[in-house]
């Protein structure tokens, strides 16, 4: 019984007005295709690339590169480094603190303009671009018409959200806020206390106290109460991502603190609420929470669903 009460109570908190340092997602970095045009002009700025610890990002080029001419600041910091003739791919590792900005500067073969790139990468503690193509010739009218497709299903996709969230704004509060946006299926809401089974990585700026989990229909959420630990400055947590063993990720609807982690402040709840359809997999996911800068993370893993 005290289960199903708390678990509608976290809902009711999910939909309702007025809660304290309510928030959406900071936005981050997508996962589709980025495609880069160089210009023959050496005072071309350097383009910004976000990588992420254990995360692959890939660059593939239209004409070969050389291997020797390759530098990249940092090296020590990535886990892989893989360079072939059109294709680089790099893997940064958990020494790359959150926000560095580290360059990396390719040079072309041939001897044709431009003759080298530059990038800059800029390290993002959940989110990278995983595919980034360089062209460096005149694009094929196919690679735009493939970009066009994607901007569309990009665009039908924000169109989507936007409907969704006009849906729940208008939606009456409380318990029949919740049938009516169906949050609540015939079912209800499913809890299990997960504290025990949760694994806290080191070096992340709080510690666990306790970890809850919930499904309702086409949702899940994770309640996280979090220790201070070791820094003086109160931070809030405002992204989160949900990523599954295979790299699969779920879509993060809502990122929800109780208040700031701060010396002295007894267990802030983070609650994190994301799409999941009833037949999706249980877990484990591994939890990923983040500041407003990046620097201040905490990472959960081992996290299953009723």
């Amino acid at each position: 019984m005290h289960h199903s009460v708390s678990a509608v109570l976290l809902f009711l908190l999910l939909v309702g007005e007025g809660t304290a340092l309510a928030q959406s997602p900071a936005t981050t970095v997508g996962l589709s295709v980025r495609r880069i045009e160089l210009v023959a002009d050496d005072a071309q700025p350097a383009v910004e690339v976000a990588v992420s610890p254990g995360l692959s990002t890939m660059f593939l080029f239209d004409s070969e590169v050389s291997r020797e001419g390759l530098t990249l600041e940092g090296r020590e910091r990535f886990a892989l480094v893989d360079a072939g003739l059109t294709v680089l791919r790099l893997i940064p590792s958990e020494k790359i603190s959150a926000g560095e900005r580290l360059k990396l500067t390719v040079r072309f073969q041939d001897g044709a303009a431009p003759a080298s790139a530059t990038f800059v990468l800029v390290a993002h503690p959940a989110r990278s671009e995983a595919h980034v193509e360089v062209y460096r010739r005149k694009r094929s009218v196919e690679t735009y018409q493939e970009e066009v497709r994607q901007a569309r299903i990009e665009a039908e996709k924000c169109r989507e959200e936007n409907e969704r969230l006009r849906a729940e704004r208008s939606a009456p509060d409380g318990l029949t806020g919740l049938i009516s946006t169906e949050v609540l299926s015939g079912r209800g809401a499913e809890f299990r206390d997960v504290t025990r089974s949760v694994t806290l990585a080191p070096g992340g700026a709080a510690a666990k106290h306790a970890v809850n989990a919930y499904r309702a229909a086409h949702r899940v959420a994770v309640e996280v109460f979090l220790v201070p630990r070791g820094d003086d400055q109160p931070w809030t947590a405002v992204g989160a991502t949900l990523r599954g063993r295979a790299n699969e990720e779920l879509k993060v609807l809502q990122v929800w603190q109780s208040g700031p982690v701060a010396p002295g402040s007894v267990g802030p709840r983070v609650v994190v609420e994301a799409e999941a359809a009833s037949e999706s997999p249980q877990g484990p996911f591994t939890l990923k929470l983040w500041d407003a800068d990046g620097r201040r993370t905490v990472t959960l893993g081992n996290v299953t669903f009723p």
